[in-house]
């Protein structure tokens, strides 16, 4: 047994060094191969799981793939926000330079997981992990065209829809939450401008410090050490405290992208960043 395990792991460490060797043959080759690049990326294409047939709201069974996505498509847009209107931004280059950070790609890329679905531009991500290192300055090269040129790839703004059951009858819509996939390379991207952001944000005091949600070095274990820290004292002596919890139902879908976007263009960042995520929200589509 022993032998048959040891046998497996090196049959998988010779793989990933052959697939390694192939990316790395290809990129040095300046584009001249991209056929057999993209054969590689078709074998490592995901599979989609089927969605059973489902009820629509007066309990018909639906079972045609079209008739599906439309009931989850109605049914998802109830829970969005309805101010769909992106503001026209104008300004000036006066914020924090942004500036492509190569140590943030170089850990996303490497954080990627092998079973990671692929999105819409059908790049999966373990092609770029296998190409490591040597595939890190092309990303930064593309993301920089599209920070400096205010444009995107037309791939970048599509999202492939997935639902997945979360329980329950499995023929409820309301049963499925919506899982979008991007590129891969827009989500790069995405965590190169959070990380800016963070930074600005951070040195101009606008987060405030009782916000422990999405920050680093914060958690809900912070967040419980500070409530305990002060209430703790009150509640040894005895003394009544008040607790209002609030949750807001969709909290992320309901945000209004026009009045988010108009709230980042004044918090002092590079406007070119403010022109991007305009540009993203800008012209989104969506499959299933």
């Amino acid at each position: 047994m022993d032998y048959t395990n040891e046998l497996s792991k090196q049959l998988l460490t010779a793989k990933k060094s052959a697939q390694k060797a192939f990316l790395n043959s290809i990129l040095s080759k300046e584009g001249k191969c991209w056929a057999d690049f993209y054969t590689f990326v078709k074998m490592h294409k995901g599979n989609r799981e089927n969605i059973p047939a489902i009820k629509d709201c007066n309990g018909r069974i639906i079972t045609d793939s079209l008739e599906k996505a439309s009931s989850f498509d109605l049914h998802y847009s109830t829970v969005l926000s309805s101010e769909g209107n992106i503001p026209h931004i104008q300004g000036e280059n006066t914020g924090k330079p942004f500036t492509t950070d190569i140590k943030i790609i170089r850990r996303r890329v490497g954080a990627i997981g092998k079973n990671k679905s692929v999105g819409p531009d059908r790049v999966s991500g373990e092609i770029l992990k296998l190409g490591g290192e040597a595939m890190i300055p092309y990303i930064a090269r593309l993301l920089d065209i599209t920070m400096n040129n205010g444009t995107l790839p037309s791939d970048w703004k599509i999202a492939t829809l997935i639902p997945i059951h979360n329980g329950g009858d499995r023929s409820l819509v309301t049963n499925y939450r919506p899982v979008t996939l991007t590129s891969v390379f827009c989500k790069q991207r995405i965590h190169v401008i959070a990380s800016y952001l963070r930074q600005v944000w951070d040195k101009n005091d606008l987060l405030y410090e009782g916000q422990h949600g999405f920050r680093p070095g914060y958690s809900c274990e912070s967040q419980v050490i500070t409530v305990y820290k002060g209430n703790g004292g009150s509640l040894y002596n005895g003394d009544k405290i008040d607790a209002i919890i609030v949750d807001f139902s969709k909290a992320f879908d309901l945000v209004p992208h026009g009045r988010l976007l108009t709230k980042i263009a004044n918090s002092g960042v590079d406007f070119r960043v403010v022109m991007w995520i305009r540009e993203f929200l800008l012209g989104r589509t969506q499959s299933g």
